[in-house]
């Protein structure tokens, strides 16, 4: 596991720093733009759906966990499609490494980049005051357990695709709506009240809001409980269809 992990971070080393400006300017810019322009709006209007607290502190830890969804998604399903279809798990297939291995390997340097990326953007975070003390270590590892939740099931799948549009459809089609009935932007409360049962079962729901809490200091041990157990229990999930999936795929 650990050998792939490295050959994963070596390759990673070439081009870190491409990544490095994209995981702070995202941030950044979602920021500014939504969180210190909308939210003033929001600020003036509608103090009180946001728990009475500004929109850019509302807003700040939802964008991070959907971002670690997002870049988890791209990397566990397009970076492990990419890997079985064209080049590197082929390349290790005939090797004593083991399918379970390659995907343990690469779930773990998945896990290393969802880290590093909200990491940056929990620093974008606490220079705009939103965030401060051991709650911004809370909520990294908060989202980064959000994208581990989304990359193995990701990953599960994205092995057998051999068709890259696959993947394209499936995040214009369930990661981006995500965003919208995650509580991402707004308060699940002001949908309307047949949908959000729905939403309470999505599991960027779980990680925005056990973002959140982190972030605002509003965390309870049953609440915080609760978000962790259901994403644990998607990132295992995953990972055990993987070993399957894998195993198929690589060794049919």
């Amino acid at each position: 596991m650990f050998r792939v992990f490295r050959y994963w971070l070596t390759r990673y080393r070439r081009t870190w720093r491409g990544s490095i400006v994209i995981n702070v300017l995202n941030p950044l810019l979602f920021l500014i733009g939504i969180g210190a322009g909308l939210g003033a709006l929001v600020d003036d209007n509608a103090p009180a759906q946001i728990a009475g607290v500004s929109y850019a502190a509302f807003f700040a830890p939802g964008m991070l966990a959907a971002a670690a969804m997002q870049n988890a998604f791209l990397e566990g399903a397009g970076g492990v499609a990419r890997a079985a279809g064209f080049g590197a798990y082929r390349s290790a297939t005939p090797t004593p490494l083991r399918p379970e291995q390659l995907a343990a390997g690469h779930l773990l340097f998945i896990t290393f980049r969802v880290l590093i990326a909200s990491g940056a953007f929990i620093v974008v975070m606490a220079a705009f005051g939103l965030i401060g003390g051991w709650w911004a270590l809370g909520a990294l590892l908060g989202a980064t357990l959000t994208g581990v939740a989304f990359a193995a099931p990701a990953a599960a799948w994205a092995v057998g695709v051999r068709k890259l549009r696959h993947i394209d459809t499936v995040f214009r089609f369930v990661i981006m709506p995500l965003y919208m009935f995650s509580g991402t932007f707004f308060a699940v409360s002001q949908l309307p009240e047949w949908i959000r049962p729905v939403s309470y079962l999505l599991p960027l729901w779980h990680g925005v809001e056990l973002c959140r809490t982190l972030s605002l200091g509003t965390a309870t041990i049953t609440g915080s409980s609760v978000h962790i157990a259901y994403l644990l229990a998607l990132a295992i999930g995953g990972f055990l269809v993987a070993r399957v999936t894998y195993r198929r795929r690589l060794h049919p």
